[in-house]
């Protein structure tokens, strides 16, 4: 998930010469002593997600099972803890991106907290590192906020192979209907990789290791959304300085036209606002605004873009009647 910043400059003002930013500019000071953190939030916080993320992993085998006789008593959560371990591995390493980078530049930054939310499909809202002091440059602002997508979405990739390779090919049903789940660019790929094209009026039916990659790479396309204090709303404003602002317009616009099309945005597009009004459109500043990123980082941002792409599916979740189903 993204993380709060804080703006070290204040209001606006003349932006002065780069080598006087240079000398005005104050290292941060040294990295706290991270056995001295209290970690018991954040293991009662992760020990409460890992109970609502198996709970619901028993009722995505349970659907997934379908028809035939699904296990009882403890293996029954045997398959609940693999699909919570997958869906937590992969919030894990995003959230560990961002808090090993923050470790490599001295930043100061919390362990992890794990969001439980056993009545929601994916069992959680996720998970957020909370930094304690302001970001000085965009070199490092950048680097934090693309390594927890990074991270994140390289971890997905393996537990979508996982979870499609096995799952099972059944044939549409012609009464009742069903939760569909909309299929990303890379979640198309690799169906057609292991399974190759789907017979008209069959469908793939998603084992719970493969809901968790599927769910992972919709974390990470929210994430990567350029807007206020997500990741890609730190990308956005280390690639582009304050023209970011109008990049948060457009993303606010294009939630409220897919609110239109799915009811799945409608909640976000909520938060989204709520960050606008609270929060303002403006990024926090830091002392390099004006100094553009070196060629390395531009690929990285455009590796971003790239991730967004694969990752994107217009309408993540509807029901519809099964006779209406491709």
């Amino acid at each position: 998930m993204g993380f709060p910043s804080s703006d070290p400059s204040g209001p606006a003002r003349p932006t002065p010469g780069y080598a006087a930013l240079q000398r005005d500019y104050v290292p941060p000071p040294p990295e706290p002593d991270v056995r001295r953190q209290p970690i018991v939030r954040h293991l009662v916080l992760f020990a409460a997600t890992v109970l609502a993320t198996t709970v619901t992993g028993i009722d995505h085998y349970v659907g997934f099972a379908g028809g035939t006789t699904a296990p009882t008593g403890w293996a029954l959560y045997q398959h609940g803890l693999w699909y919570s371990a997958a869906v937590l591995g992969i919030l894990g390493a995003h959230e560990m991106g961002h808090y090993v980078a923050c470790r490599y530049y001295r930043i100061d930054a919390s362990l992890p907290y794990f969001l439980p939310a056993p009545m929601l499909l994916a069992g959680t809202l996720g998970a957020f590192i909370r930094i304690r002091q302001p970001i000085p440059n965009k070199r490092e602002l950048f680097d934090i906020g693309i390594a927890g997508p990074i991270a994140g979405f390289l971890v997905a990739i393996p537990v979508l192979f996982i979870g499609v390779s096995l799952s099972t090919i059944f044939r549409i049903p012609t009464t009742g209907g069903v939760w569909l789940f909309g299929e990303p660019l890379l979640l198309k790929a690799v169906i057609w990789l292991v399974w190759g094209t789907r017979q008209a009026g069959y469908d793939l039916s998603i084992h719970p290791i493969g809901i968790a990659g599927w769910f992972g790479l919709v974390a990470t396309l929210l994430n990567l959304f350029p807007f206020g204090q997500l990741d890609g709303g730190h990308i956005a404003y280390a690639v582009l300085g304050r023209r970011s602002t109008y990049v948060s317009y457009a993303t606010i616009l294009c939630f409220l036209v897919l609110s239109v099309f799915s009811l799945s945005w409608i909640v976000w597009t909520g938060l989204m606002l709520l960050m606008l009004f609270f929060f303002g459109p403006h990024h926090p500043r830091t002392y390099d605004e004006d100094t553009p990123l070196d060629t390395g980082r531009l690929w990285l941002a455009a590796f971003a873009v790239v991730m967004f792409v694969v990752c994107f599916t217009p309408v993540p979740v509807q029901y519809v009647e099964l006779g209406a189903a491709k």
